[in-house]
């Protein structure tokens, strides 16, 4: 999309969430799906620039559930954003932990835990006095890691507070610019609660598209231009 964008004219400034640019990050905390302190701090970045008097957020999976909160949350929007695009958004996230639990997500949720508890036993390295080796062998499922590290670094109860508070869901209704979300109907990560059909039918300004393939940010196009870098451009040149 970064690649899509630039040819058509957009400057893209793309975020790497704490610990996840190859390095580890130095605070005990790392990147959550609600941390949208982070992201602001970014376009706060950008917008010191001055150079910009429209800015467009685009979002994949967790990214998107993290701009959608960002959109929707009690904040005064810098009133260069204009526009929005959210791809394959686990927006209820107890809902989409639930999909991956299931069998027909096994690999992928093995492979995503595996990569986490790597990233912790480097955390450990830092903070051995808060992370046990105890802690990392407890780390069963996607949920034990949250409940196990992500809820106690980032200031929740546990993971079902975390996806309680993080969920892009509650905060759809409060959004005000436009903003477009597709979920692919076959994406093996969502389950009904990440559809918000009745809340896009009812809103002003919240665009739900859901096509029937795409999986997980998987989508596809001729001459490698794909579904959803096509509507994202559509979208966001008709926001200004």
């Amino acid at each position: 999309s970064a690649k899509a964008l630039t040819e058509s004219g957009f400057d893209v400034c793309a975020i790497n969430l704490r610990g996840c640019s190859g390095s580890m990050n130095n605070l005990y905390r790392s990147y959550h799906s609600g941390a949208t302190e982070d992201l602001q701090s970014v376009i706060d970045h950008v917008l010191q620039l001055d150079k910009y008097s429209s800015i467009f957020l685009h979002g994949f999976s967790l990214g998107g559930n993290l701009l959608l909160k960002y959109l929707g949350e009690e904040r005064i929007l810098p009133k260069e954003i204009k526009g929005a695009v959210a791809i394959s958004v686990p927006c209820q996230l107890a809902d989409s932990l639930h999909q991956l639990l299931q069998f027909k997500n096994f690999l992928y949720a093995r492979r995503f835990k595996g990569n986490l508890v790597e990233k912790l036993k480097l955390k450990k390295q830092s903070y051995p006095n808060l992370i046990s080796d105890l802690d990392i062998e407890q780390i069963k499922t996607l949920k034990d890691f949250d409940d196990i590290y992500t809820s106690r670094a980032h200031g929740f109860k546990d993971a079902m507070d975390y996806y309680a508070q993080c969920s892009s869901l509650q905060f759809l209704n409060t959004i005000e610019i436009p903003a477009l979300l597709i979920n692919a109907e076959n994406d093996s990560f969502l389950g009904e609660a990440c559809y918000p059909v009745d809340i896009a039918k009812q809103h002003k300004t919240l665009f739900l598209e859901v096509p029937k393939y795409g999986g997980h940010v998987g989508f596809y196009g001729p001459d490698n231009f794909t579904y959803t870098e096509r509507r994202t451009l559509e979208f966001i040149s008709n926001c200004n």
